[in-house]
């Protein structure tokens, strides 16, 4: 607890804000600080000092990132033969989408996505399967000791590893100050478990670098980054989301509108190609995603149980919730975030609307895949970097996967999975924990003098053109911070 500060002598001119030297996690983090003693304690004032370590803050959390991924190897390994005899995917809990796809998009008799098959993906995920199985066609054809549907496998997991480490190295220099903020994503749980679960690494290295290039003052970089990451992964594009509600609390509307141009037209470029060349490919996506029936990780398919009593069935009823329902949530969802992005007494930083504006997303979405999940961690890294909640928020997650794959496993194997009730249950806790994060979240926005970053004397180090920048929403709120956040010094 800090000493309270002795009164000052009143001034008739404010003393300008100083910026209080940024605090590690393992110094100011009770969670990370009883981890840190396992390994030899707190991080030194002589450490990791550039001039005389060539170990960086940066380079230890691309390193860390390297043993989680390789335990996320390491977990997949047993299923990456493809033959799943006696139920091992779900058995040895090692079930990656990349493995059956191999097969069932066609990738392993060349054909090419879009083209020769309709992909149940978005473009540049479609582009990053064909250009792994081309790649495989090639090293098979030098080694061909191990088979192709292996070989797709490791060379898949290289690529989406440096994405990966891109999201490591992205988040980190985002946060500026507070690099270390990024291992809550390079030791995470989910990174172990959902790596290689499916693309989404590679969604997710795009939505970062555009975090990091808005943090830089590079709107139209940032954009460019959203609409990459759009043409992987929907979710980057609710970074505009945070992107308009700063820009309308301070007015700098230009910036904004430049991302959001550039978001388009990048998009546009990557799409609408494929779209004309080989239509009914590309829009079978889009069709899918309209069409398929609500996935039993989502709030749609709780209510729909819970109205039908049936918590102790096999599994979620097969139900398709009305597509207008479904976006009338989303939307009501966003103007929830919206709101409370405006009437916030100070301005909120970019990442914490970041966060809520996907977590949105995630809540109203009629398909929440285990792997989604992945998504919120880097967001959090920046929203809240605390350590305690969020691992536990990610351990519930982990066991919601298991909990899938063992209910799963009683389709194939009788009285061997678990009642959808099971599922069901730890699906409630993530979702409330989730939500729990979000009202914290919230907390923090409402009370800067709570948030670990503003408390150093920063105001946002991801808000790139908004950092520092008049509030035209304030409401007397910035003398109540400067006093809480001396008191916390």
């Amino acid at each position: 607890m800090a000493e309270p500060h002795d009164a000052a002598e009143p001034s008739d001119v404010a003393p300008a804000p100083a910026v209080a030297p940024a605090r590690l996690p393992s110094r100011a983090d009770p969670t990370a600080w009883r981890a840190a003693r396992a390994i030899g304690g707190a991080w030194g004032r002589h450490a990791g000092v550039p001039s005389r370590s060539w170990w960086t803050p940066v380079r230890w959390l691309l390193a860390m990132t390297i043993g989680t991924l390789l335990l996320g190897y390491a977990e997949k390994s047993p299923c990456a033969d493809g033959i799943w005899t006696g139920h091992k995917q779900y058995t040895h809990f090692c079930y990656s989408d990349v493995v059956p796809l191999w097969s069932d998009e066609r990738l392993d008799v060349g054909a090419v996505p879009y083209r020769d098959t309709a992909v149940e993906y978005p473009v540049l995920t479609g582009a990053f399967m064909w250009l792994t199985a081309d790649l495989t066609r090639g090293v098979h054809a030098i080694s061909s000791d191990w088979s192709e549907q292996v070989v797709f496998g490791v060379l898949t997991a290289i690529l989406l590893s440096l994405c990966g480490l891109v999201v490591t190295a992205a988040t980190a220099q985002t946060a500026r100050r507070r690099p270390y903020d990024a291992a809550i994503f390079a030791l995470s749980p989910l990174l172990i478990f959902h790596a290689f679960s499916n693309w989404d690494l590679l969604a997710m290295a795009f939505a970062s670098c555009a975090l990091w290039a808005w943090s830089r003052n590079r709107p139209l970089l940032a954009g460019a980054m959203i609409g990459l990451g759009t043409a992987a992964k929907l979710y980057p594009v609710f970074l505009l989301v945070a992107i308009g509600i700063l820009a309308v609390r301070t007015r700098k509307f230009a910036d904004a509108l430049w991302a959001t141009v550039a978001a388009g037209l990048v998009w546009c470029a990557v799409n609408v190609p494929v779209g004309i060349a080989y239509h009914h490919g590309w829009w079978e996506f889009y069709k899918f995603s309209i069409e398929r029936p609500t996935e039993r990780s989502t709030v749609w398919a709780l209510l729909k149980t819970l109205f039908d009593g049936s918590f102790t069935a096999g599994d979620t009823p097969f139900w398709k919730p009305p597509g207008l329902a479904v976006a009338l949530a989303l939307v009501a969802a966003l103007t929830v975030v919206v709101v409370l992005g405006l009437a916030a007494p100070v301005r909120p930083r970019l990442a914490q609307l970041a966060f809520l504006s996907v977590l949105a997303f995630l809540m109203t979405t009629k398909v929440w895949s285990p792997q989604y999940s992945l998504w919120l961690v880097p967001l959090i890294a920046l929203a809240r970097p605390r350590w305690r909640l969020t691992m536990v928020w990610q351990l519930f997650e982990v066991a919601v996967w298991f909990a899938t794959l063992t209910l799963l496993l009683g389709y194939d194997v009788a009285a061997h999975g678990i009642s959808y009730g099971w599922l069901a249950l730890l699906l409630v806790i993530r979702d409330g924990l989730l939500i729990g994060l979000a009202a914290l979240v919230v907390r923090e926005m409402w009370c800067p003098w709570l948030d670990v970053v503003r408390v150093d004397g920063i105001d946002d180090p991801s808000g790139g053109p908004f950092d520092g920048a008049p509030d035209y929403w304030m409401r007397d709120a910035e003398d109540e911070l400067d006093d809480q956040i001396d008191l916390r010094r």
